[in-house]
């Protein structure tokens, strides 16, 4: 440990820390714009200058290492003086249009002009002007404000792993520019948007559409894909208007993808806000709740138990799935399920280790190895795949692949498509072998690519073998992690949202509806599977959005996106989170457990609960640990696969998706329709 004062203050701290970080541990407040705790130090503001005891001249805090009996003072004259002239200086350039640009109200550059700078300036010549670049459709720039702290260069670099952007010239003739001609690539390109300290880079979609004092700021999590970030919603007259990052160490920590960031302008376009029903003339047309419930009704009496399915794969709450299922055991029917077709993934909670990301989103920095299999966390899960570079540049850990041919924003040891890897490792005969042995904490990601396969099981049971080889299975280290894409999937299985006694899973389901053995189906936020099979079926469609289902469905029920309403799931690792309402929802749309419930009346087979704290006592009846938000849920460990299942010779790859285009909202975001242009545009270039 090392001694010095700060202010006159004692401080110990170890060897390595930094002037500022002894500043930071008593409280003395340091202005800054280049630094940031989660990138690389540039000393290029030096605005956090300060004055060291024998020194001839401030010094940049940021970048300067403590030393034994260091006198280091922050409040004085010369620091003053100092820190008003680098203001001075950083403004003598800058436009003053305070008034149109889109960060007043939370720009760094005001509040620090306010508390460090002279309050006038002696600069009478013409400032300099940049053109703006081009950065996409998600980013507006006015590169005339730039200050030239370079934090979106080494966002892109460090975090991100796009090296898109840099910086030419010298001193007044210095640019950040972007090598990339219609638009910066990456999944994480939004969050450089949070970390301008001043108006250069802006929201597109949002430019001119509020001020931060008009927002109504919602704290919530996002369910755009399995990850689970925290987020803020910002709202204006019952409309989002943006949703930022809120930190979170153990899962997104303070970024966001950008689908989940932007694609809020979805939840505003084709949204269905009133029953429908369709006519003598198959034609859908408004009706009433009444009306809706009694055609249900009618219908439903009519077929037998096993003639009845239902499926909730994709965004669903667990209150929602539970009171489904309730319903669904009110009739006997146990026709339903919430995974994909020919998904492998196990139905037992004492299996639960087969479907969550056992070493948790944190753990990933853990490793000191790690082997993609059939998966794509690019395009699943960015959050997950900024974890991964990080964890890749603090440490010397190996990274395989198996299955896929997309750049990723590490390097890899390609270990081809073919399952027969699976016995190589498995039988020490692969060059892999080496990697694992040297490996004390190895790691394994396991995507749909694997989980959706009619052999997943085999493969599954294969990996788990490797795993317990290399002492990555087991009561110490768990190092299996199932990567899920939809926000719904491990809650349903907590739930039990699948099939009972002798009941069909969603394959079965419909392979027997196409046989016309199942006559009613009720899809509970289901757009994303085989719905030409339901063709001959009484569809009921229960969703927010009027998207692939709703187009054939016989019945909709309007429900309520997740910013419209309180409600619970659980992200791929096994936390349990829970969004809150930030704006109404439009019409006559409600949420989604209520529908249900209020149709169990007319049914004659009321449900035991009438408001959410009832169904909630319901719910933590099937595990008390769902009603009790951050739990993280662990999975004990169980023979997961089977090993010995005969396995096929298709090559293993992960799902080809197309990352702004994965759910209702953001199918039916304009700006998530220009991004997907722009990246077919880019051959989807990393």
């Amino acid at each position: 440990m090392i001694n010095l004062t700060v202010d006159g203050i004692e401080v110990k701290l170890p060897e390595g820390s930094t002037v500022m970080q002894a500043c930071e541990s008593v409280n003395a407040e340091i202005p800054i714009f280049c630094f940031h705790e989660r990138l690389s130090i540039a000393g290029n503001c030096r605005m956090c200058l300060v004055e060291i005891a024998g020194s001839p001249k401030p010094i940049a805090s940021c970048a300067f290492p403590i030393a034994e009996g260091m006198e280091v003072i922050t409040t004085s004259k010369k620091v003053k003086d100092a820190r008003e002239g680098v203001m001075e200086f950083l403004l003598i350039n800058h436009p003053l249009d305070c008034p149109i640009c889109d960060q007043g109200g939370e720009c760094d550059l005001q509040d620090q002009a306010l508390y460090y700078g002279r309050g006038m300036s002696r600069y009478s010549e013409d400032k300099r002007a940049v053109d703006d670049k081009p950065f996409g459709p998600l980013i507006k720039t006015a590169m005339t404000r730039c200050i030239h702290c370079t934090r979106c260069v080494r966002f892109m670099d460090e975090v991100a792993g796009v090296h898109e952007l840099g910086a030419i010239g010298r001193g007044e003739d210095m640019e950040i520019i972007s090598v990339a001609e219609s638009g910066l690539g990456g999944e994480l390109s939004g969050n450089i948007i949070d970390l301008c300290p001043v108006g250069a880079l802006t929201s597109a979609p949002y430019a001119f559409t509020a001020r931060p004092w008009e927002l109504k700021h919602t704290n919530s999590i996002d369910v755009l894909d399995a990850i689970g970030s925290s987020i803020r919603i910002d709202s204006k007259d019952e409309k989002v208007m943006r949703i930022l990052p809120r930190l979170n160490e153990e899962v997104n920590e303070e970024w966001l993808g950008d689908k989940s960031r932007f694609a809020c302008d979805g939840l505003a376009n084709q949204r269905l806000d009133s029953p429908y029903r369709k006519n003598s003339k198959g034609k859908l047309e408004k009706c009433n709740w009444d009306e809706a419930f009694d055609t249900i009704f009618k219908k439903i009496t009519k077929f037998k138990n096993n003639e009845i399915a239902a499926l909730a794969i994709g965004n669903s709450c667990i209150e929602s799935m539970v009171t489904l299922k309730d319903l669904m055991s009110g009739l006997n029917v146990s026709n339903l399920d919430s995974r994909s077709e020919l998904s492998s993934l196990p139905i037992k909670a004492s299996e639960r280790c087969g479907w969550l990301f056992n070493p948790k989103i944190s753990g990933i920095e853990k490793f000191d190895s790690l082997t993609i299999i059939g998966s794509n966390p690019r395009y699943e899960a960015p959050i997950l795949e900024s974890r991964i570079r990080k964890a890749w540049l603090n440490s010397d850990m190996s990274i395989g692949r198996i299955g896929g041919d997309c750049m990723l924003s590490y390097p890899l040891i390609e270990l081809g498509s073919k399952t027969s890897i699976f016995d190589d490792l498995l039988n020490n005969s692969h060059s892999y072998n080496k990697v694992l042995e040297a490996s004390s904490r190895p790691g394994f990601i396991i995507g749909e690519g694997v989980i959706n396969r009619k052999d997943g099981y085999g493969i599954i049971g294969k990996i788990r073998k490797i795993a317990e080889k290399y002492n990555a299975f087991n009561e110490e280290w768990n190092g299996l992690g199932f990567l899920h894409t939809s926000a719904g999937t491990v809650g349903a299985l907590e739930v039990g949202f699948v099939p009972g006694n002798k009941g069909k899973n969603t394959t079965e389901i419909i392979n027997s509806a196409h046989k016309g053995k199942i006559k009613f189906v009720w899809l509970l936020n289901t757009d994303d599977c085989d719905l030409d099979a339901f063709s001959n079926s009484f569809i009921v469609y229960q969703g927010h959005h009027g998207d692939k289902a709703a187009e054939i469905a016989d019945v909709i029920l309007p429900g309520r996106a997740y910013t419209e309403k309180e409600a619970t799931y659980v992200n791929t690792e096994g936390r349990v989170q829970r969004t809150q309402q930030a704006v109404q929802s439009p019409g006559d749309s409600k949420e989604d457990w209520k529908i249900v419930r209020a149709f169990s009346s007319i049914l004659g087979k009321p449900l035991p609960y009438n408001n959410i704290s009832e169904l909630r006592n319901r719910i933590e009846k099937i595990n008390p640990y769902l009603t009790v938000e951050n739990y993280v849920i662990n999975g004990c460990l169980s023979n997961i696969g089977d090993p010995d299942l005969k396995i096929s010779n298709h090559d293993i790859n992960p799902l080809d998706i197309n990352y702004y285009m994965t759910c209702p909202i953001s199918r039916f975001s304009e700006t998530m329709a220009k991004c997907s242009m722009q990246s077919k545009k880019n051959g989807k270039k990393n």
